[in-house]
Formats: C-alpha cells, sequence, structure tokens
C-alpha cells in the first residue's frame, strides 16, 4: 500500500490556512504565483480554513484557492489536497458526512476532484470500517486520487490501514500531524516506523511552529511586538532550549533561523515534505533557501538532541 505521492516539483507544500484570513484574496494570489512561479505544485487546504476568525463560515481559504486556480489555468498542473472533519466531533468521519462536505469543497475550489483527501482528525464514534469504506467510495467515483489522515496516532493509523489492505479498499498513504523541532510528540517513533514501513508519506504541519523557529521571539514581550502571542505561546518555554542548538547552525551556515529548521525537516525519516504557509510572497524566501541547504549529520544530530 505504498503512497502514490510523489514530488512534483519542489518539495514543499504551501499551507493554505492564511488564505481569505489575514491574507486577502489579492495578496493570496501573489504568494500562490510565487510559490507556482518558483516550481510549487501542491497546496494544502481544508473545509474549516478558517472557522475561527470573526465573521468566517469555513471553507474561506478553498474559495480563494478556487479562485486562483479558474484565474490562471493551472488546475491540472497542481496537487490540491484539502480535509474534511476539523474539529473531529463525532460523525464528522461518517460516510454521508464526508461525502457530503466534499461536495462543498468541490464547488468552492471550483474541481471535480480533489488530489488528496484527509480525515482531519480522527473521531472515535464513527466505527473505522465505515470510516474507511465512505473515504474508498469517493476513491473508486475517481472524485478524490489519493487518502491521507491528519491528526492519527499510531494505533489508530495502523488500525484503519489494516482494514483497508484486508478488505481491498483504497488505503490511507498519506499523514499529516504537526511536528517541528519544537514539538514531536505527534510524530513518535513509533508512528514514524509505522509510516516507513507501510510506505505512508508524512507531510508534517506548523513546520516553522507557527513562526516561532524564524528566530525572532526570544521574549514575551516579542511576542506582543509582533502580535502572535495566542498562537506562539504554546511553542515558547519548550522552543527557546532549541534556540541555542539553532542559533548555533545558523551562526556555521549563514543560513536563516527558518531555513535551518525546515531543512532539518526534510531530513527526518518519513518526511516527504513540510508544510508552511506565506501570508506575502517574500515570507516564501526561507522556504525556498531550506530547499539549497545542505546539513551536516553533526548539525542534524545537535538540533535533533536540543529537545525532547
Amino acid at each position: 500500500m505504498t503512497s502514490h505521492w510523489s514530488i512534483n516539483g519542489i518539495p514543499l507544500v504551501l499551507g493554505g490556512n492564511v488564505f481569505g484570513w489575514t491574507s486577502d484574496e489579492a495578496t493570496s494570489f501573489a504568494v500562490l504565483d510565487r510559490f507556482y512561479e518558483a516550481g510549487g505544485r501542491m497546496v494544502d487546504t481544508a473545509q474549516g480554513y478558517s472557522v475561527w476568525a470573526p465573521g468566517h463560515v469555513g471553507g474561506e481559504s478553498e474559495a480563494v484557492i478556487g479562485n486562483w486556480l479558474k484565474s490562471r489555468g493551472v488546475r491540472s498542473e497542481m496537487r490540491i489536497a484539502t480535509k474534511t472533519g476539523m474539529f473531529g466531533k463525532p460523525g464528522d468521519l461518517a460516510p454521508d458526512k464526508v461525502a457530503d462536505e466534499l461536495q462543498k469543497s468541490l464547488e468552492r475550489l471550483q474541481t471535480d476532484y480533489v488530489d488528496l483527501y484527509y480525515a482531519h482528525r480522527d473521531e472515535s464514534e464513527t466505527p473505522q470500517e465505515q470510516v474507511a469504506a465512505g473515504f474508498d467510495a469517493l476513491a473508486k467515483q475517481g472524485l478524490v486520487r489519493e487518502l491521507g489522515a491528519s491528526n492519527f496516532n499510531a494505533e489508530r493509523l495502523r488500525a484503519i490501514t489494516d482494514i483497508t489492505h484486508a478488505s481491498g479498499m483504497t488505503g490511507f498513504t498519506v499523514l499529516q500531524n504537526e511536528y517541528n523541532l519544537v514539538m514531536r510528540d505527534e510524530y513518535p517513533q513509533e508512528l514514524q516506523q509505522l509510516c516507513l514501513e507501510r510506505g505512508i508519506a508524512m507531510l508534517p504541519w506548523f513546520g516553522l511552529a507557527a513562526g516561532f523557529l524564524t528566530g525572532k521571539y526570544r521574549t514575551r514581550a516579542d511576542l506582543e511586538r509582533h502580535n502572535r502571542g495566542s498562537s506562539i505561546e504554546r511553542f515558547f518555554d519548550k522552543g527557546l532550549t532549541v534556540l541555542p542548538a539553532l542559533d548555533a547552525v545558523v551562526s556555521e551556515t549563514g543560513a536563516s533561523h527558518g531555513a535551518v529548521a525546515l531543512a532539518w525537516l526534510l531530513r527526518q525519516p518519513g518526511i516527504a515534505a513540510p508544510i508552511a504557509s506565506a501570508r506575502e510572497p517574500g515570507q516564501l524566501d526561507v522556504q525556498f533557501e531550506a530547499l539549497e541547504l545542505e546539513l551536516t549529520e553533526d548539525q542534524l544530530d545537535r538540533l535533533g538532541a536540543a529537545t525532547s
């Protein structure tokens, strides 16, 4: 059940969570244009983006991406990933619910298929046999090209892939969990090994820890100055233990903090490509820089040992 996921263009996935939220449509188009021009061919979004913003109902990001795809005429070149069941509420992964939400996503994205469709968050009320059957039906209808699991642990991911393998259903061959230099609990060794054994491609979210790993947050005054306190706070205390090692590698390489963090991520077991967003085109510089950065084994080891 090896994943069909392969890198088309550069090994980066552009996170779409900011589109239609902190990036208006014009700015989002500029980000997408620059990503495309640099060889980027995969964009990640979700039906729930950006329901957390006042006045938003979800689907704003998909709508912006759909408008961009139509205006640029590049749908066939792009790999579009979206997700259903953002909050993991009971019944979110029931077949009828998943199929209904996919139709809404397809309308917003202005396409008749998505390249990768995720169960955004696990939920235990719907039996996994039903979850697997519901997603398999969408794949067999040609509405989705590949299936992914997001925010699943090793036990649950193993169980659902066992079910699909035993029954001949379409497998879940991509995982999207949080993983970065600061937060590593959601991609522990057991889960890494499972992904490697079963050919599951890992596309980690929050590769830059919501921007903490750019190195500009050193004190809580920095959080207030950049108006990012709420999103950075949970990384802050643990992240401070990572910064000395990150600073050292930055000094040795001359690279930016964010590029070093993403270059480390690209070298970890099972990682196919990191997901990172950009509110404006210039923020893509860090992502592109990471692709050119070669870290030594010693540097990788020191970064890896910086937190546990």
